[in-house]
């Protein structure tokens, strides 16, 4: 999965481990950047910006730009630039406090594969500091993130994201648009924090989520045997998770939560 982004034609090399592929299209860059719509005194902080392909498009238009690379190499190629705007943090965004950041703050990013997940997880969890958040992901992740219940790909991934954010698929990115050029598809995606959530416990709802679909072709009944009975929601247990909605998991969640306050 693509994960850090370039503009230039400097000889850092891609690194595996850091999941890293440059992306070199300037339309695209163009597109991301016009879909962030930064504003001049927006707060915006950017995970992994790479060499600085959208990097430097948004320090054009912004104050001033936090970023987080974990990459020691690409940011002495960051800090080559002297961008007195530019504020770089290094380290692992996992182990980020976002209160570092003097919340609210805007997220953009290139996120690799594996880790996509955890830290989608960090901010959902600080959610409440995020005003919005631009990423570019994995195709098939975002598609996991924004489909609807009943569908074959709808799981843990969709039920989470979607209790929390607005989610939106905004434009696919074909594999040519990096260097090197990646096996996969990736997409941009869109996520605002709802006004209104639902969910009162998020660690109770997220063991209710993780076991309902801890095995997608037995019914609910049986992933949820040892934390609910049918005696104890509303929910027809008879069915598989993937056929919930989002406000389903939520009556299930607070229906467990009555027997664990109990």
């Amino acid at each position: 999965m693509p994960k850090r982004q370039s503009t230039t034609s400097g000889k850092h090399k891609a690194r595996k481990r850091f999941g890293q592929n440059f992306l070199t299209d300037q339309k695209i860059i163009d597109q991301i950047v016009a879909t962030i719509s930064p504003k001049r005194d927006d707060n915006l902080l950017e995970i992994g910006p790479g060499q600085g392909a959208m990097t430097f498009p948004l320090l054009d238009r912004v104050d001033k730009l936090n970023v987080i690379e974990i990459d020691r190499d690409l940011i002495e190629i960051l800090n080559s630039h002297e961008k007195p705007n530019l504020v770089i943090h290094q380290g692992d965004a996992l182990n980020f406090d976002l209160d570092l950041f003097n919340p609210p703050i805007r997220v953009v990013g290139n996120l690799p594969y594996n880790i996509s997940s955890p830290i989608l997880f960090h901010l959902l969890e600080h959610r409440d500091k995020v005003i919005d958040m631009t990423f570019m992901l994995q195709k098939e992740v975002v598609e996991r993130m924004s489909a609807d219940h009943g569908s074959k790909i709808y799981g843990r991934l969709s039920v989470m994201m979607q209790a929390f954010f607005d989610v939106e698929l905004i434009f696919v990115v074909p594999p040519e648009s990096f260097d090197p050029a990646p096996k996969v598809d990736s997409a941009i995606v869109y996520l605002t924090p709802l006004k209104s959530c639902k969910v009162t416990n998020i660690e109770l709802f997220e063991k209710i989520v993780k076991a309902s679909f801890a095995h997608r072709r037995k019914t609910l009944r049986n992933c949820l045997k040892l934390l609910l009975t049918q005696e104890q929601t509303s929910i027809d247990l008879s069915q598989r998770a993937e056929m919930l909605d989002i406000d389903n998991f939520i009556t299930l969640a607070q229906d467990y939560e009555k027997q664990y306050t109990n």
